[in-house]
């Protein structure tokens, strides 16, 4: 009997260690659960916090800034090259109509220079300086025209430079076929073919040296060479014309091309005095009215 007793108690003792066991083996895994779960917290914490410093740091560095400032320099360059070629576009276009202007207004001056009684063709220009003392007219006879006693009229006096009476000229028709030639050259100046001009005119210079075109043909020369930035060559070659023609009435224009090739050059001493020299010679002129704007005078 008392041997059934302690194997009884033997048995509660082992059954009751059993259960505290499991019971510890319960909060042990709860305990665990629970570190686990603050770690992860902890870590989470830890991630939240260096991305706010990332994008703080990001934006104290102002990338977003500075890419948005970027994007809005690209448009407006963008813009400005759609004006640049604009702006290229309407002056290549007043230049043209400025050209075309210059050569229709010396096509009427020369016109006008021929007289109202002279029938030409097409626009003529002061002759060459007389040679041999003899005007480039000389045994030409002029139409006779029937006056009040049956006597021709005197015939009328030859233009002079504005601005300066002494540079009179004779004027008279050139012949059909250099007129045509002198066309030819001027309307390659007008489409802008420049080294075409250049070389119909010097050919005509130098076939037609006594022509009353040789001079305005010479002054063309120069002012193709001045579209091309040929400036030396322009200035060269307008000094040609003041040497082999000082009585032409393109004198003055001439000056005035010389001073704005001397400019373009840098050679802003010079073309002062080239300009100061063309109001000195012939105030009344064109050019010289020009000359008084670019020395800022009145």
């Amino acid at each position: 009997m008392r041997a059934r007793f302690w194997w009884m108690a033997l048995v509660l003792a082992l059954a009751a260690h059993g259960a505290h066991a499991g019971l510890f083996d319960d909060e042990e895994a709860r305990k665990r659960i629970t570190q686990t779960n603050e770690r992860l917290e902890a870590l989470q914490r830890d991630l939240d916090a260096r991305l706010l410093a990332l994008d703080q740091q990001i934006k104290g560095l102002g990338l977003v800034e500075l890419f948005n400032q970027v994007e809005a320099i690209k448009a407006d360059i963008a813009r400005i090259r759609g004006q640049i070629e604009v702006l290229t576009h309407e002056l290549t276009e007043s230049q043209k109509r400025q050209r075309d202007l210059y050569v229709d207004l010396d096509s009427r001056m020369r016109k006008l220079e021929a007289g109202p009684g002279t029938s030409v063709p097409a626009p003529v220009v002061e002759g060459p300086p007389p040679v041999g003392g003899l005007p480039a007219n000389a045994g030409v006879t002029p139409p006779v025209v029937a006056g009040a006693a049956g006597t021709p009229p005197a015939p009328a006096p030859a233009p002079a430079v504005a601005g300066n009476p002494a540079l009179a000229v004779s004027v008279v028709p050139a012949p059909a076929s250099e007129q045509r030639l002198y066309d030819g050259a001027l309307d390659q100046f007008k489409r802008g073919d420049y080294p075409g001009a250049i070389t119909s005119f010097s050919s005509f210079v130098k076939t037609y040296p006594r022509s009353p075109l040789a001079a305005s043909a010479q002054y063309w020369v120069g002012n193709a060479q001045f579209a091309r930035k040929d400036y030396r060559g322009a200035i060269a070659s307008q000094r040609t014309l003041l040497q082999s023609w000082p009585d032409s009435t393109k004198v003055p224009d001439a000056l005035l091309n010389i001073a704005s090739a001397q400019s373009e050059l840098g050679d802003s001493a010079v073309a002062r005095r080239t300009l100061e020299e063309l109001i000195a010679k012939f105030p009344q002129s064109e050019s010289a009215g020009k000359a008084r704007q670019r020395l800022g005078m009145r």
